[in-house]
């Protein structure tokens, strides 16, 4: 799973990113490497989003315009095991 902190500003920022930023989840559903994805808090603080593997996150988070625009100050990978 992957897990986003957004800077606080995140909604007054992501305007130019947030088309992009979407299409890219949706390719991940598509195709099979996102299997569910949204927003944290209420006000917005962050995302989770989970994948099917581990690199696929890596890569997406690299890649992702949030993280590439600046609005997403911390970004980690933690193991999500359903019981």
């Amino acid at each position: 799973m992957l897990f986003y902190d957004y800077v606080e500003d995140i909604l007054e920022r992501r305007g130019p990113h947030r088309d992009a930023h979407l299409n890219a989840i949706r390719a991940g559903k598509d195709d099979g490497t996102i299997l569910l994805a949204g927003p944290l808090g209420d006000p917005i603080t962050g995302a989770a989003i989970v994948f099917a593997d581990r690199e696929a996150a890596e890569a997406f988070a690299q890649a992702d315009p949030y993280v590439t625009g600046g609005l997403v100050s911390e970004w980690r990978i933690e193991l999500w095991t359903l019981v």
